[in-house]
Parts: structure tokens; C-alpha cells; sequence
């Protein structure tokens, strides 16, 4: 279960649409048009739409902004540091090769 956050929003998206869809669908049988709330209704649900539309792509820009922010970070230490960096690949590296030794 290691689905990523961004890939997570347009699935939820598309689900959400559908269902909304579907809900339009209903609602707009031409028998209700007489009714002044299916109106209302139909345009609340557009507004909703819209609003979590808005929402879900700010999540993504804010996810990729803070992914951009750690990797310059990442970047700026592995260059300030590179015998650090060097140092803690080497022990990843010779436990990794321990575990997979003792298998």
C-alpha cells in the first residue's frame, strides 16, 4: 500500500466526478425542472465541483512544492557534507549487504 499522494488525487477526482455525474444524471430529469429547488441544487453541486476541484490541485502544487523544497534541501546537505553523505551510503550499503548475505 504505498500509492502516492499525488497519484491519489486524480483517482479521487475522477471518482468524485463520476458520482457527480451520476447525481446530475438524476436530478436532471426535465419533470423537475418545474421545481425551483432542483435549480438551487443542480447549482450547488456545480459550485461543490468546482471547489474541490480547486482544492485538489492546490493539495498537488503544495505536495510538489514541499517535494521541490526537501530535494534542494537533500541537495544543499549532500553538498555541504559529501563525506557524510558518502559515509551514510557506505553504512546503508554494508548492512544492506550483510542482510541479504546472511539469507
Amino acid at each position: 500500500m504505498t500509492k502516492n499522494f499525488a497519484d491519489a488525487i486524480p483517482t479521487t477526482q475522477s471518482e468524485l466526478e463520476k458520482l457527480v455525474a451520476d447525481l446530475r444524471g438524476l436530478i436532471s430529469s426535465r419533470d423537475l425542472d418545474s421545481l425551483p429547488e432542483i435549480k438551487v441544487l443542480r447549482q450547488r453541486l456545480d459550485d461543490g465541483m468546482h471547489s474541490v476541484r480547486d482544492a485538489a490541485v492546490n493539495a498537488a502544487q503544495d505536495a510538489a512544492r514541499q517535494a521541490r523544497e526537501a530535494a534542494r534541501v537533500a541537495d544543499r546537505y549532500a553538498h555541504d557534507e559529501p563525506w557524510r553523505v558518502a559515509s551514510a551510503a557506505l553504512a546503508v550499503g554494508a548492512l544492506v549487504g550483510f542482510l541479504l548475505a546472511r539469507r
